[in-house]
C-alpha cells in the first residue's frame, strides 16, 4: 500500500505542479544524481502527515483535490474577469471556493469544478485597497504589523498589535479607502527578517554573515533581498548580488563563478532532493511546506496573496501570506508546491515550537524584475 501511495502522489505531482514545498540545493551541491521520485513521494507523505495530521490515503486526495482546484483557478480567473472575487482551497469540501460579484456567473464556476460564493468586491478592488494602503505605508503607526487581501472573508486585513485599534482605524481612515472593504484584527505578529543566522544551504555575505540560497537560475540563484545589496560579494558559493530590492520588494539575485554549477534541484534535508519542474503558483487554501537548516521542514497551508508586511528596515508588499513556521536562519530560502518553485521565504512572526505566520516573495515576480530563467528538469 505504502509504495502504490508513494506513485500515486509521485504522479499528482508531476500532473497538477503539484501542492508541497522545499528548500532548494545550493550551487555548490555535490548531489548530482537524477531524484528519486518515489522516494520524493514518500517523502512528501511523511511531511504532509506529521503537520496536517492526516493519514497517507488523505494526504494523496489532498493534493489530487488541490490539483484540480489549481486547475480551476487558472481558467476561472481569467473567464470571470471583472466578477472574480479571489478564491481559495476548502479542505473540507476537498474543492475551489471562487467569489463571484454577480450571481449570474454561479454555473460558470459550477461547470469548472468549483463551489461559487457571492461576495461584494472583487479581487481588483481589493487590491486596490492593499495599494492605497501602500501609498501610506510610511504614514503608518508601528503598531500596525502588515495588511493583506483576504479571500475567505473578501476584505483587507490589517493586523496590529493588541490594544492598537484605534491607531490602526486612524491609519485606514486617512488612505481614504471604502471601510467596508477592510477589518482591523489585532494580532500578536511581530514580523522580522531571518537574515542573521545561517539559513538554508548557508551562503555567505561579505564579511561573514550567512543567508539561505533559494532557487537556481541561469548563472546563479535567487534569494531574499534584505541577504545583501548589489555589489556584495558571496562565498560557498562564490559569487556577487547582481541585484537587490528591499525593502519595498525582498528578493535578489546573484550569480556564481564558473567553480559552482547551479542545478534545478530542493534540498529536503533527508539526504535526498527532489527536481524543479516549473514555477505554477498554487491557490490560496492550498498546502505548501517549507525547507531550511535550522528548522527542518514544515508544511501548512497559503492564507493569501499579495499581503503587505511591515518589518523594522521598511514595508515589503506582495508576499504571500502563510501559517507555516520558520525561525531566523531560514531566509531566503524556497518554497515548493509539489515540483513548481513558489517563492523564497522573507520574514515571519513566531517559530517552530509554538507556530506562527511566514512570509515568502513570489518566484516568478523576481524572475520577470531581473529577466531571469528558472532552472528546471
Amino acid at each position: 500500500m505504502k509504495r502504490r501511495l508513494a506513485a500515486r502522489v509521485a504522479g499528482t505531482v508531476m500532473l497538477a505542479a503539484g501542492t508541497v514545498a522545499a528548500l532548494t540545493m545550493p550551487a555548490t551541491a555535490t548531489n548530482t544524481a537524477p531524484p528519486d521520485t518515489t522516494a520524493t513521494a514518500s517523502t512528501l507523505l511523511d511531511a504532509m502527515q506529521r503537520d496536517f495530521g492526516l493519514t497517507r490515503e488523505q494526504v494523496v486526495d489532498r493534493l489530487e483535490q488541490e490539483a484540480a482546484a489549481t486547475r480551476a483557478d487558472q481558467v476561472l480567473r481569467t473567464s470571470l474577469a471583472g466578477s472574480y472575487g479571489g478564491s481559495y482551497f476548502d479542505a473540507q469540501q476537498g474543492r475551489l471556493v471562487v467569489g463571484v460579484t454577480d450571481p449570474a456567473r454561479f454555473e460558470q464556476v459550477r461547470a469548472a469544478g468549483a463551489e461559487p460564493r457571492l461576495v461584494d468586491f472583487t479581487i481588483e478592488q481589493l487590491y486596490g485597497v492593499v495599494d492605497r494602503l501602500n501609498q501610506r505605508s510610511t504614514q503608518a503607526p508601528w503598531t500596525v504589523s502588515g495588511w493583506y487581501p483576504d479571500t475567505y472573508s473578501n476584505s483587507v486585513v490589517v493586523t496590529t498589535r493588541p490594544g492598537s485599534l484605534a491607531q490602526a482605524m486612524q491609519f485606514v481612515h486617512a488612505a481614504a479607502v471604502e471601510l467596508r472593504a477592510v477589518r482591523i484584527l489585532e494580532s500578536l505578529e511581530d514580523p522580522r527578517t531571518y537574515a542573521d543566522v545561517i539559513g538554508g544551504n548557508a551562503f555567505y555575505i561579505g564579511s561573514g554573515s550567512r543567508c539561505s540560497v533559494g532557487f537556481s537560475v541561469q548563472g546563479g540563484f535567487v534569494t531574499a533581498g534584505h541577504c545583501g545589496n548589489a555589489g556584495d560579494t558571496t562565498s560557498q558559493p562564490s559569487g556577487m548580488f547582481e541585484a537587490s530590492s528591499f525593502p519595498g520588494n525582498d528578493y535578489a539575485w546573484v550569480s556564481v563563478g564558473a567553480d559552482d554549477t547551479p542545478r534545478p534541484l530542493v534540498n529536503k534535508y533527508d539526504g535526498t532532493t527532489v527536481g524543479v519542474a516549473g514555477s505554477t503558483e498554487s491557490a490560496v487554501g492550498a498546502s505548501i511546506c517549507r525547507s531550511g537548516s535550522t528548522t527542518g521542514w514544515h508544511c501548512g497551508t497559503v492564507q493569501a496573496k499579495n499581503q503587505t508586511v511591515q518589518y523594522p528596515q521598511g514595508t515589503v508588499s506582495g508576499l504571500t501570506r502563510t501559517n507555516v513556521c520558520a525561525e531566523p536562519g531560514d531566509s531566503g530560502g524556497s518554497w515548493m508546491s509539489g515540483d513548481q518553485a513558489q517563492g523564497v521565504t522573507s520574514g515571519g512572526s513566531g517559530n517552530c515550537t509554538s507556530g506562527g505566520t511566514t512570509y515568502f516573495q513570489p518566484v516568478n515576480e523576481i524572475l520577470q524584475a531581473y529577466g531571469l530563467t528558472l532552472l528546471t528538469q
